[in-house]
């Protein structure tokens, strides 16, 4: 509901403020601002019709079967604690999806799973050496229980109608519950993962060109800004690891023997993900040490060319000064040619310098 979605700060702004400025009490926002969707399944097809979530579930419960799908992005306390009062979430995990900024995890409440699960998304730009943001996060959190699942979405991307989609055009794989919409979230977000490390190896294949570049002047600035991205995508990618292991494990009878199988699927990918993440900053903090090397190999060549230069200097100063003192019995004073001979070796001292400076690549 993209239309409902955009009226949310408007609706927020107006509750605050009237036209004079004056604080106006709180309006009551409905419900269908923060539902991006709601859906009954049973049998793995989705009944017709729309629900509010209060009806979606005791349809369920009256058929005794199938399940409710409803998904949440950026709920308000007031908004999710009525969600929450119907499916009967626990208030740790209610706070948690609220707030959001957690870490990937897996916690078990008695007949409920809550599960975190950090969304990434690729930033496009037109040069990885002047970009200064390449990932951006946001998060998923899923409450599942035995006839429900409830998602509370953060963030502008990663949005999940692709996933209901695709489930809901595979009702063989719907029909195994709850568990199913769990793997289906995590293995699309995993997925996300892997085109994100595809796009940064790109970028980071080209920095290390850049940076090996016979006369570039890769700055090591721009390498800092790559290793922070990549700290935020194994900060997103690697605390997963644990849960979606105990899925694969039987940590919850919520997660049947069909679906775990599938979350070997997803952890295989994960391990790869985390693999590659772990290598490019590896990766990085060589580059790093390379362009570090590059500049004190750069600074010893300018030192030399400014050492060389100078002696170069010194030696007509040297001589200047010496028959600057205007002492009286000075060599070759008075004679005819003292001058032109003095200049005479000026010149060939000098030669002689630049000679050697230039067979020692000093210059």
């Amino acid at each position: 509901m993209p239309a409902l979605s955009s009226i949310r700060p408007a609706i927020r702004a107006a509750s605050r403020l009237n036209t004079r400025g004056t604080p106006l009490p709180k309006l009551r926002v409905p419900m269908s601002a923060y539902v991006v969707d709601c859906g009954v399944y049973v049998g793995g097809e989705r009944l017709e019709g729309r629900w509010t979530h209060d009806a979606a579930i005791a349809e369920v419960r009256r058929r005794d079967e199938g399940f409710v799908w409803i998904g949440l992005h950026e709920p308000t306390d007031e908004q999710i604690n009525a969600v929450a009062e119907t499916f009967g979430l626990h208030e740790l995990a209610v706070e948690d999806a609220v707030h959001a900024k957690q870490r990937p995890k897996l916690e078990r409440y008695d007949d409920m799973l809550f599960m975190v699960l950090k969304t990434v998304s690729y930033v496009g730009h037109a040069e990885p050496t002047t970009a200064a943001e390449l990932v951006k996060t946001g998060e998923v959190m899923a409450f599942v229980g035995a006839d429900f699942v409830v998602t509370v979405r953060h963030g502008d991307h990663c949005g999940l109608h692709k996933v209901r989609a695709s489930l809901e055009a595979d009702p063989e794989q719907l029909a195994l519950g709850p568990a199913a919409v769990l793997h289906a979230i995590a293995d699309h977000i995993v997925d996300a993962y892997v085109e994100v490390t595809d796009a940064i190896e790109s970028d980071i294949d080209e920095i290390e060109a850049e940076v090996f570049e016979p006369k570039s002047q890769m700055d090591s600035e721009q390498i800092y800004v790559m290793k922070r991205e990549v700290l935020e995508l194994r900060r997103s990618v690697v605390p997963l690891t644990a849960p979606i292991r105990k899925l694969t494990e039987g940590y919850s009878s919520l997660v049947p023997h069909e679906v775990r199988s599938y979350f070997r699927d997803v952890d295989d990918h994960l391990a790869t993900v985390t693999e590659r993440v772990s290598s490019f900053d590896e990766l990085l903090t060589t580059l790093v040490d390379a362009v570090l090397a590059k500049i004190t190999l750069r600074q010893n060549n300018d030192m030399r060319k400014i050492t060389a230069y100078a002696g170069l200097i010194s030696v007509p100063t040297m001589i200047a000064g010496i028959y600057g003192m205007n002492f009286e019995n000075m060599p070759e004073l008075t004679w005819k040619f003292g001058y032109p001979m003095v200049l005479l070796l000026i010149a060939v001292i000098c030669g002689l310098l630049y000679r050697n400076f230039r067979k020692n690549q000093w210059l």
